[in-house]
């Protein structure tokens, strides 16, 4: 039996590459997404908010400063400390939930749920893709809204290179990528160096194109599955640089 941890399950890979996913111009952004989420959906003021995934809470932050309630749910404890704190700093109330994406389930309790920032598709088998799908669905009150926002097959394969290498602050990221399972999977190999630090990290993503991800969408029960390429609303084309779906629950 082998008991090796997934990639998501181990504590270095969201510590060591935290850095990296949440620099300060990423989070600086956070206000400008989430602006352009209350307009793609419409939601009211004091809707019920669901970021799943939610991360260090830059997204989740932000809808509580909107004067939403806001529930927050990760599965790495750091980041949900690190959210709390800001939250309490600001003197914002969010219910920060340590949860795996499988297994939170809170039947008709959100007006809006998001997972953002390709949050989705972490799993080998696809059927656990579907559960969180199913989840998020349960999760949502009638009339309530989805929007799940990610690197789409598409927009890869337009782009896609197999090696590169960034900057971001004092950090240098190496990154070797490779393509499995006929374009159903790709696999990254991370280096982050600083200094003399040095940290290496092996992950996969599930590749969705707009098809296969309103298709999900619809197969659990969602209505009127739109894509589209990006937050702002833009027609999900060749110039697309993100796919964002928003799916309704009837």
């Amino acid at each position: 039996m082998n008991l090796e941890k997934q990639w998501f399950d181990k504590e270095a890979f969201w510590s060591e590459t935290m850095p990296v996913l949440f620099h300060q111009g990423r989070i600086e952004k956070s206000a400008e997404e989430i602006a352009s989420i209350v307009t793609l959906t419409g939601i009211r003021e004091k809707s019920s908010v669901l970021d799943m995934c939610c991360g260090i809470g830059r997204h989740s932050l932000e809808f509580a400063r909107h004067g939403h309630f806001v529930t927050g749910v990760d599965r790495t404890e750091s980041y949900l400390e690190k959210a709390k704190n800001a939250a309490v700093k600001e003197k914002l109330e969010i219910d920060f939930v340590k949860s795996d994406m499988r297994k939170y389930s809170k039947p008709e309790s959100f007006d809006l749920a998001v997972n953002l920032f390709t949050s989705f598709g972490y799993f080998d088998d696809p059927e656990d893709d579907r559960t969180v799908v199913k989840n998020l669905y349960r999760s949502l009150k009638p009339g309530g809204k989805l929007v799940i926002e990610m690197m789409g097959k598409e927009i890869l394969a337009r782009i896609y290179r197999e090696r590169d290498w960034s900057t971001i602050e004092d950090y240098i990221i190496l990154e070797d990528r490779k393509i499995t399972n006929d374009w159903a999977m790709v696999e990254s190999n991370w280096i982050i160096i600083k200094g003399n630090e040095k940290f290496t990290h092996k992950f996969t993503h599930r590749l969705y194109s707009a098809a296969e991800l309103k298709s999900l969408l619809l197969s659990v029960g969602f209505s009127n599955a739109k894509a589209y390429g990006g937050l702002d609303g833009s027609v999900y084309d060749h110039n697309a640089k993100r796919l964002v779906v928003v799916g309704e629950r009837l």
